[in-house]
């Protein structure tokens, strides 16, 4: 399975299988609400800050899961596993937000879980 980072997908292992993520707008619809912002502006400014916590990271790998067709619930996707635990879903959600917001957004976001 192959990512196509030009339609702002990645590709992570996730529960020992290889996955495709991606923030479709669908995906950022959902994250706007779930972070009471009105725009994606404001969405990426969130992200920005690198102050993610784990419910963040649940929140922002599901979306990335659902968009790129996994119908996984937030429930789900916290019962999850990677590889580096914790710090291996803080590198998916700075991966798939790098992408997604190009670049700044996504390195920050990932830098303290």
């Amino acid at each position: 399975m192959a990512a196509n980072r030009r339609r702002g997908e990645i590709s992570a292992r996730i529960d020992g299988e290889e996955r495709i993520l991606c923030l479709t707008l669908g995906a950022l619809a959902e994250l706007e609400s779930a972070f009471a912002v009105d725009d994606l502006a404001a969405l990426a400014e969130r992200f920005a800050s690198g102050r993610l916590g784990a419910r963040d990271l649940i929140r922002v790998v599901g979306a990335g899961l659902r968009g790129g067709g996994m119908a996984a619930s937030d429930d789900e996707v916290a019962a999850m596993k990677t590889e580096g635990g914790a710090a291996g879903f803080a590198a998916i959600a700075a991966e798939l937000l790098s992408v997604t917001f190009g670049g700044g957004a996504g390195e920050r976001a990932g830098a303290d879980p």
